[in-house]
């Protein structure tokens, strides 16, 4: 194996695991513009987006009723769509450039 497939190997085991251990160790409090909302006192005019009921709506999976679990779910499903979509990406134009394997 390759050095460089070694490489991108690591980083995709420590990118699920970041995304599915560690982010639930991440702040629970409001995100900047959030806080500025609260402190300014427009918050409460606040509308629901459109996606606010969607299955990975607010940092989570919807169903999963163990909040842990349902966290690093969403992680670990938002780093597969990344990489698949970003390899996917990748293929695509190197077979545009002429590139070989």
């Amino acid at each position: 194996m390759k050095k460089q497939n070694k490489f991108i190997i690591a980083g995709f085991a420590l990118s699920l695991l970041l995304a599915g251990v560690v982010s639930n160790y991440a702040s629970s409090s409001p995100d900047g513009l959030e806080k500025v909302a609260e402190d300014i006192g427009f918050l409460d005019k606040a509308k629901e987006h459109m996606n606010s009921d969607g299955l990975l709506a607010d940092y989570g999976v919807k169903g999963v009723k163990n909040e842990r679990l349902s966290t690093g779910a969403a992680g670990v499903i938002g780093v597969l769509a990344t990489a698949g979509v970003s390899s996917g990406l990748f293929l695509i134009l190197r077979r545009k450039n002429g590139a070989s394997k």
